[in-house]
């Protein structure tokens, strides 16, 4: 059983907001609950625009045009600035690494994950799931990127498993579930807002929850 990372065993959103609240911190004084909320909903917006994208540096810099701080960050340390701190802002639910075990219990577990090496591996480390997976792939150390079916294919050699025995777990549809059908993988939804498919991708099975992995354990 393979996983994605963020968004999916990782609350990506939740460490968007608490990434925010140190930039507020370091950056800003004196804001009004409104203005904040606002600030907030274009944090998020800028940071959706770039996912995917290593260098975080625009995200910043875009922000403070739109909000002018009372201390800028200088150009040149924005992306270590991202770099160093994002990486802590991620925890983990315990539930979710008890399902994961659970699920090791039984069969051999991976993560697929896209993404800068040090804050992917950053993230892993942090929330302790470096112990919890068999091995880990990070597309900018490999050089391929989900929905390239060779990330896939890569990490099935590593496991040694055949496609056809293998279900990936993500939450997006069209690099992780159609990705992983490239490389003739069963590629489960993890759609915890429910949100309304509107592509002609046809996942294995879509889920709310992780828990509802436990059921495509064999037994």
């Amino acid at each position: 059983m393979l996983f994605d990372l963020d968004d999916t065993l990782l609350d990506r959103d939740k460490a968007v907001e608490k990434m925010f609240l140190l930039i507020l911190d370091k950056c800003y004084e004196d804001l009004e609950l409104t203005m904040k909320n606002e600030m907030l909903q274009q944090f998020k917006e800028f940071d959706k625009s770039s996912y995917g994208h290593n260098d975080k540096s625009k995200v910043l810099e875009a922000f403070f045009e739109k909000f002018p701080p009372i201390y800028r960050l200088p150009s040149n340390s924005i992306q270590d600035f991202w770099n160093e701190h994002f990486p802590h802002c991620f925890s983990i639910n315990q539930n979710t690494i008890n399902i994961v075990n659970t699920i090791k219990n039984q069969v051999k577990v991976a993560i697929i994950t896209n993404g800068s090496t040090q804050r992917q591996k950053d993230k892993i480390n942090n929330t302790n799931l470096n112990s919890c997976f068999d091995t880990i792939i990070i597309s900018e150390e490999v050089g391929y990127s989900k929905p390239d079916r060779r990330i896939f294919e890569l990490a099935l050699k590593k496991l040694n498993v055949q496609p056809e025995d293998a279900l990936f777990i993500g939450d997006d549809i069209e690099k992780d579930i159609a990705g992983c059908q490239n490389a003739n993988m069963k590629g489960i939804w993890f759609n915890p807002h429910m949100i309304k498919n509107s592509t002609e991708i046809k996942p294995y099975a879509e889920i709310n929850s992780l828990d509802r992995l436990l059921s495509y354990i064999p037994q």
